[in-house]
């Protein structure tokens, strides 16, 4: 399969090849994309939700009225879990919703991600992203000569402060470098604009230097 490489003008200036074969040797594994996905997101979970047990909750020290003698039912404190404004019985508690996966089983999931979007021709390679000036309306004219819509990931071969500038005031434009994306940011956009170098370190990783 022959990946066209353009230019930032929406030119094509070279194509990139790769092997059929080692692009369709994987099987799907939308269990993997979902637990990949799912790791993602849980580990975004600060777990800070707690509520306050009866003994956690302020007052309730005295015995609300006497054991016997009044008709009413017994009670031992007003900050009983049946009582207004009483403790919460089982409530939320600090936690960790931390998970992770294997390198291995991460890798296999930004394949799979990454591999339909080639499928799908919604990944677009593009020989250097750069410029001149951090202007919005320069990423504006980039992304109407790629012809792209919705949710967009660029995606760039090491951190570039001034490319995020660009983008930053667009809405549904993500910029990130390579080392930073997973499976979830692939998925979570329509388009995927890589630049050339970024994509080839990608193959690479994967034992790929075709």
């Amino acid at each position: 399969m022959e990946l066209a490489v353009k230019d930032q003008t929406g030119q094509v200036v070279e194509t990139v090849s790769v092997d059929d074969e080692w692009l369709e040797g994987v099987e799907e594994n939308t269990h993997l994309l979902y637990l990949a996905v799912k790791a993602f997101l849980d580990n975004q979970r600060l777990g800070t939700a707690k509520t306050k047990t009866r003994g956690e909750v302020r007052g309730g020290g005295r015995k609300p009225w006497p054991q016997k003698g009044t008709g009413r039912a017994r009670h031992g404190s007003i900050r009983s879990p049946i009582w207004r404004h009483g403790g919460i019985v089982f409530g939320p508690r600090p936690r960790s919703y931390y998970h992770t996966l294997s390198k291995k089983e991460r890798r296999k999931a930004l394949f799979l991600a990454l591999r339909e979007k080639i499928r799908t021709s919604s990944l677009i390679l593009v020989e250097k992203i750069t410029f001149p000036l951090p202007k919005t309306k320069e990423g504006v004219r980039f992304l109407e000569a790629l012809q792209t819509r919705g949710k967009v990931l660029i995606i760039l071969q090491s951190a570039d402060a001034s490319v995020s500038r660009v983008f930053s005031n667009i809405p549904d434009v993500t910029v990130k470098p390579v080392h930073e994306i997973t499976a979830y940011f692939i998925l979570n956009a329509d388009w995927v604009i890589m630049e050339k170098e970024a994509f080839l370190s990608l193959l690479e990783v994967w034992g790929y230097g075709g």
